[in-house]
C-alpha cells in the first residue's frame, strides 16, 4: 500500500524506526500480501486440488477409471453375481521444488524515500511477482504437456466476420462432457488477446443484458460465459483457449514447514525479512515449495483457434 506511511522528513531516525518494526513483524507482512489481488496467479485457479507431500514428493493416481474391468451381465434367478475388479489409475510421483529468491533493501533506500512503505511495497511486489511467474509457468507447462484433447475453432477468433467464439467454447465443453467420465467443465482459460476477442465479439455482446451497469461495456470485464468462469492468464500456453474442469484437472502439492520468520497468506508464497546489521540492510526472501500435478488430463480440452 504505497503511501500508507506518513511522510516525515527523510531522516534516518524517523523512517527507519517505523519500517524496522514492520519488517520484523511477519503479521504485518502477511497483511501486505493480502493486498496483492492483481497478480493474476492462475495456477491455483486451474489446479484446485491439494495433495499431501511426504519426503519432498507427492504420490497420486493418473486418470483413475470410473468403471469396473468387466461388462455387467444378466444374472439368472439364484445365480451368483459375477465379480469385477476396481482398476486403479497409473501411479505417479512428483517431486517438490523450492522456488525462491531474495532482494536487498538498504537502510538508505528506506530513509531517503518520502514514503517508506512504498519502498518496501515495490521490493516485496517484485519478489512475489517473480515467484508467481515461475510457479505459474511450471503449472501451465504441465497442463500443456498433459492435455492432448483438442477441438478446432470454426475460424480464427481474430476474424470478426467469420468467428464463432461462443459455439467453439460450447463444442469444447461438449467434448469434455461426452466422455461420460463425470467431468463437469467450469472454467475457460484464455490469454489477454483472446479475452479481448471474446469481449468484442458481437454474437456475445448482443446476447448480454443491456439495461444494466454490470454490462462488460461499462465494467470492462466478462466473468462468465456458457456457465464457465473465465480465467485470463498472461502465459503463452493460454494462446490457445482451454475448457476444463478445475475440480478434476489436478492440483498443487505444497510442502509446508514450520520454518521461523516466514509469513504466508492465500497466495502460498512465503516471505521472510532478514536483518543484516553488518550491512545496514534487509533481505526480503521469498519462496514457494510446490509442484503442479495434472491428475485428469481428460477433463480439459484445448481449442485450436488458428
Amino acid at each position: 500500500m504505497p503511501g500508507s506511511y506518513p511522510a516525515p522528513p527523510p531522516t534516518l531516525s524517523g523512517d527507519l524506526e517505523t519500517i524496522s518494526r514492520f519488517l520484523q513483524s511477519p503479521t504485518q507482512i502477511r497483511r501486505r500480501l493480502r493486498d496483492y489481488t492483481d497478480l493474476r496467479f492462475v495456477a491455483d485457479q486451474l489446479l484446485t486440488q491439494r495433495f499431501r507431500t511426504s519426503g519432498g514428493a507427492a504420490l497420486y493416481e493418473l486418470s483413475e477409471p470410473f468403471v469396473t474391468d468387466r461388462t455387467v451381465e444378466a444374472v439368472g434367478p439364484g445365480a451368483e453375481y459375477p465379480f469385477a475388479n476396481l482398476p486403479t489409475g497409473t501411479a505417479g510421483i512428483a517431486s517438490v521444488s523450492k522456488w525462491g529468491q531474495k532482494v536487498r533493501l538498504t537502510d538508505e533506500e528506506v530513509a531517503r524515500n518520502v514514503y517508506a512503505g512504498q519502498t518496501v511495497d515495490r521490493n516485496l511486489r517484485k519478489v512475489v511477482n517473480s515467484i508467481i511467474q515461475q510457479v505459474d509457468g511450471q503449472a501451465m507447462s504441465a497442463i500443456a504437456s498433459a492435455v492432448t484433447d483438442t477441438t478446432t475453432a470454426t475460424a480464427a477468433w481474430s476474424s470478426a466476420a467469420t468467428r464463432t467464439i461462443f459455439q467453439d467454447i460450447l463444442l469444447a465443453k461438449a467434448h469434455v462432457y461426452g466422455k461420460n467420465l463425470g467431468y463437469h467443465p467450469d472454467t475457460v482459460l484464455v490469454d489477454d488477446t483472446h479475452y479481448a476477442y471474446m469481449m468484442s465479439d458481437t454474437a456475445i455482446t448482443n446476447a448480454l443484458r443491456r439495461e444494466t451497469t454490470n454490462n462488460p461495456i461499462y465494467t470492462g470485464t466478462l466473468e462468465i460465459i456458457a456457465g464457465l468462469v473465465i480465467v485470463v492468464s498472461p502465459s503463452s500456453v493460454a494462446a490457445h483457449p482451454y475448457v476444463l474442469d478445475s475440480t478434476q484437472l489436478g492440483g498443487m502439492a505444497d510442502e509446508m514447514d514450520a520454518a521461523p520468520g516466514y509469513a504466508m497468506d492465500q497466495l502460498s508464497v512465503q516471505i521472510k525479512s532478514i536483518r543484516l546489521d553488518a550491512n545496514d540492510a534487509w533481505d526480503l526472501q521469498g519462496r514457494r515449495k510446490t509442484v503442479p500435478i495434472v491428475q485428469e488430463p481428460g477433463s480439459a480440452c484445448e481449442i485450436l483457434t488458428a
